[in-house]
């Protein structure tokens, strides 16, 4: 299975981005204020952990975050320490945040 070719869908009722795989999601919440959009958590079904799901989620959700024009605060630590892995992405980081 190409994890990579699942969709992320907006779940917009529930303020989180999921990823639907073998009938489990995978998932990061959010909250957005104004044009900053802060990620508070990530979670990944034990039965699909050490896959690099994880890893994928995010990054499709700093592509959509980055579509969408809005500015990141990662409150999740998983998130910041996405970023810190790839730093190419902290272009997205609202003014004053540092990781």
């Amino acid at each position: 299975m190409d994890l990579k070719q699942i969709p992320v869908t907006d779940n917009e009722l529930a303020n989180q981005f999921e990823m639907r795989i073998d009938n489990k999601i995978a998932k990061i919440e959010y909250k957005i204020t104004g044009d900053r959009i802060f990620l508070t958590h990530t979670e990944v079904p034990p039965a699909l952990e050490g896959k690099g799901v994880a890893a994928i989620l995010v990054e499709k959700v700093l592509h959509i975050v980055e579509e969408r024009g809005l500015k990141l605060v990662p409150l999740c630590p998983y998130v910041a320490s996405y970023l810190r892995r790839h730093p190419d992405w902290k272009r997205l980081l609202a003014h004053g945040i540092n990781l």
